[in-house]
Parts: C-alpha cells; structure tokens; sequence
C-alpha cells in the first residue's frame, strides 16, 4: 500500500459541495492500494502513518508523531497512487487493486484507525472529491509498505 501524507493546518474533503470530513492540524493521508496488498499492509501502512515523527517537538525538531500530538488524520482513498509512470506519457493503472479490493482495503485501514486514533475523516472511496488543505510547511513523505 502507499500513503501520500501531508502535515497539515487544515484540511477538508467535499463530495458534490458537501464536507464530507475535515480536520485541523494533524496528517492528510491520500492512500493508494496495490493488487499485492492484504490487511497487514493496511495494518502497517497505519501504524506507520500514525507513528511517522513529522512535527515538532520543543526544540523545533521532527520528533513528534500524530500519536503524541493527538491531532486529526484525514484519509483520502487514491487509487492514482498506485499508477506506473516509468515510461510514456500516460499513466498505467496494472498495478493498482481491483476497486471492491481496494474499497475494503481502505475501509479495513480506515476502521482500524478509529479504534486506535481519536479525531479520525474520510474521503468517499470512488468519489469526486474536491480536497481542501493548508499544507504546514510544506511537509510531504510518500510511505509504502510492500508484501
């Protein structure tokens, strides 16, 4: 699985004009679901987005994981991040899970972060979404797990 996360200020997700979910600082998680992916890469890919160190402690530095901080994590089902784009000039999309696997994926990852995160959103999988943030820093990381 992939995660695109982006230390936030703020961010929201619309769906035909409607907030389907937001929240204020914490990590936008764009996942992605590959056809190899099973839920121990949705239970890793969690932890690691949960526990990835990327805002400051009291010295200014990246110590802090959304864990400590407590803030909110939005997910935002993606299947764009799982395209191939070594060659030419259109992305190929043979990588990417089937949508009803990556569905249950992002559901199974997106339940199991309820139960361990406090202030948890979503995106709407298949969707058109309009996504809404105030990037903080800017701080981007593109974490993966593989099989």
């Amino acid at each position: 699985m992939i995660a695109l996360i982006q230390r936030v200020r703020e961010a929201r997700v619309l769906v035909e004009g409607d907030n389907i979910g937001e929240i204020g600082a914490g990590i936008l998680a764009f996942v992605g679901v590959e056809k190899a992916d099973e839920t121990p890469q949705a239970q890793r890919l969690l932890q690691r987005i949960l526990g990835y160190r990327i805002f400051a402690d009291s010295e200014d530095k990246m110590n802090l994981s959304l864990n400590d901080t407590g803030g909110g994590l939005l997910l935002v089902p993606q299947f764009t991040l799982a395209a191939d784009t070594r060659k030419g000039m259109r992305p190929s999309f043979s990588s990417a899970a089937e949508p009803e696997k990556g569905r249950a994926l992002f559901e199974y990852m997106g339940q199991i972060a309820g139960e361990k995160h406090s202030q948890v959103a979503f995106g709407r999988f298949g969707a058109d979404m309009q996504i809404t943030l105030t990037n903080d820093g800017p701080v981007t990381f593109w974490l993966e797990t593989h099989k």
